[in-house]
């Protein structure tokens, strides 16, 4: 059976099999305990019967007033755990602590445009595409991002997740 727990920073040096993934997104030791330092109850790993590694959800809350809300920086499953339905538990997990811990109006994410796997999997999720973020991934060929939001209760008539009707740049971005 898969349990849901924080993750651990002895996990930073056993979650290469999630990591070494061409769709996992990486990022420095810093970045991972400034997660774990400062958001822990948002940062959880999937662990195996076994004590393995299944998958991780990297979350923050950020934002003031409205714009009050849950973040996904990052949720990835090891591709032999895909398909059981680890993301969705691990999503579900970060929403329930971004209404139970948080209060917050909403969760939301950014997806580059062109993983449209990844754009119907969070459909599927309830997420809804709120706006398209021009370059927001850089480097050589830069890409666009889509900001996805799910509305949780305390967004009763579902405000934050009413697409905008225009593109925005990164520097746009309110956080």
């Amino acid at each position: 059976m898969t349990t849901i727990r924080q993750f651990h920073a002895s996990d930073l040096f056993r979650f290469n099999n999630i990591n070494l993934d061409v769709l996992t997104e990486t990022y420095n030791m810093q970045f991972y305990l400034g997660y774990m330092s400062k958001w822990p109850e948002s940062f959880t790993a999937a662990e195996a019967p076994d004590g393995g590694l299944m998958g991780y959800m990297l979350g923050k809350s950020e934002g003031t007033g409205k714009l009050w809300h849950g973040h996904v920086s990052a949720v990835t499953v090891a591709p032999t755990y895909r398909r059981l339905g680890l993301a969705k538990t691990l999503m579900k997990d970060l929403e329930d602590t971004s209404t139970d811990v948080y209060n917050a109006y909403f969760v939301d994410l950014f997806v580059r445009a062109s993983n449209q796997l990844a754009v119907q999997m969070y459909e599927k999720f309830g997420y809804v595409t709120y706006r398209r973020v021009l370059g927001y991934y850089s480097g050589e060929d830069p890409e666009d991002a889509f900001d996805m939001r799910k509305a949780l209760p305390r967004d009763s008539k579902k405000e934050s997740v009413i697409p905008l009707d225009r593109p925005i740049r990164p520097e746009e971005l309110e956080w």
